[in-house]
């Protein structure tokens, strides 16, 4: 089989640990050039996968037998990486969120399109193989008619976190290069997946931001609210504050029929369970996963090499992709928090020694007051996705 060469632009952990991996696994593909400017990152990745490894990008993009590029670098300069795959006749699989800023995003996907080279988002949840059987139970009308979709995706991200248990930049925690943090760093899954098992797109949307426990400048945790197009009602809740042992990875869909509950399915790994509550009996069943160990980036970047070399084409389109990155953008500017982010005094709500006896670490003043304030309501979605235009076709 025809094998695509991959070139990875950005050598951090997802790509190091799950990307990479993957694209090396795959029935149709390899890697064949890095890039990063950080020489310990790029070091590290040429150690792994045995790939020419160049600081600079022309001479990365003129690697010989290189076919598609991976962005997987700091948010902030995934367009000017993209431009340049894109004039260089390449095809661009980019992480999420697609950038910092819609006019940022909308210019990828017009390079791309005036290069007639595919463009994708790295929305692996798609892939997963759960996730893919949730998305037939839905179609097929095994629920009823769904009303509600709730997520909860969190995990724990101090000031000092490295993907590789090293002390280096945290990059994600920057509202320059990052745009946001927890919302903007995890809810473009939870929106897109909605999307996705929908089969429609999200409309209004809503958001309030929380800076509670870490001491960055940007939110360590929201609560979003939106609506998809015929009425399902999505909520979810993203953090950087929740300890890792805690449950923090669930996805549950509602509807007149049954609910489906999937556990751990959300994150970089495959597996975790689905199981399916029946309306009438209130009996739980599991529901079996097809290919339930299956890593969810290797069917995201096998399905992406197949389009790329002709064998089909690519579910999803960047239409759909701007219409999340700008739901993104919304509920960011309302969840941002409002200036410095002030300490919780000594006597208020349970005390300084049952606060820090909570989080087993720290004091009272390292606690952040909840983000909010009143606003009017806000009105239709400005740019909805055409009729038709959702999710793109099941997998």
């Amino acid at each position: 089989m025809n094998k695509l060469g991959w070139g990875i632009a950005g050598c951090g952990w997802v790509a190091r640990d799950y990307v990479g991996p993957a694209m090396q696994a795959s029935a149709n593909g390899r890697i064949v050039a890095l890039h990063d400017p950080d020489p310990a990152s790029l070091q590290r990745a040429a150690a792994l996968f045995g790939a020419p490894a160049h600081a600079g990008l022309d001479a990365f993009l003129a690697t010989p037998g290189l076919q598609a590029v991976y962005v997987a670098a700091p948010n902030h300069v995934h367009r000017p990486l993209v431009e340049a795959a894109a004039r260089a006749g390449l095809p661009v699989l980019c992480e999420k969120p697609m950038a910092t800023t819609l006019a940022d995003a909308k210019a990828m996907v017009d390079a791309c399109a005036a290069a007639g080279v595919l463009y994708a988002t790295a929305f692996y949840q798609r892939f997963h193989a759960a996730h893919r059987t949730l998305a037939a139970m839905v179609t097929e009308g095994r629920l009823g008619t769904v009303t509600a979709i709730r997520i909860v995706y969190a995990c724990w991200l101090p000031a000092d976190w490295a993907g590789d248990g090293a002390s280096q930049d945290n990059w994600r925690i920057d509202p320059r290069r990052a745009g946001g943090g927890a919302l903007m760093d995890l809810a473009p899954h939870g929106l897109d997946l909605s999307s996705y098992l929908l089969n429609e797109g999200l409309t209004d949307i809503a958001a309030i931001g929380q800076a509670r426990v870490h001491r960055y400048g940007v939110e360590d945790g929201a609560l979003l609210m939106a609506r998809s197009r015929s009425g399902v009602m999505v909520q979810m809740h993203v953090a950087y504050n929740c300890p890792e042992t805690l449950p923090r990875r669930r996805l549950e869909v509602v509807g007149t029929a049954g609910m489906a509950v999937a556990t751990d399915t959300m994150g970089q790994t495959p597996g975790g369970t689905l199981d399916f509550i029946d309306a009438a009996t209130g009996v739980t069943e599991p529901v079996p996963v097809p290919g339930a160990d299956r890593s969810p980036f290797m069917s995201q970047v096998e399905a992406f090499a197949d389009a790329v070399l002709g064998q089909g084409s690519f579910p999803f389109t960047g239409t759909h992709d701007l219409h999340v990155m700008d739901l993104v953008l919304r509920a960011q500017a309302q969840a941002k928090p409002p200036g410095p982010l002030l300490p919780i005094p000594p006597g208020e709500g349970r005390g300084e020694g049952a606060l820090a006896a909570d989080r087993g670490t720290g004091s009272a003043d390292s606690a952040r007051s909840l983000v909010g304030r009143d606003r009017a309501p806000r009105p239709p979605h400005p740019n909805p996705l055409p009729e038709g235009e959702g999710a793109g076709p099941r997998l």
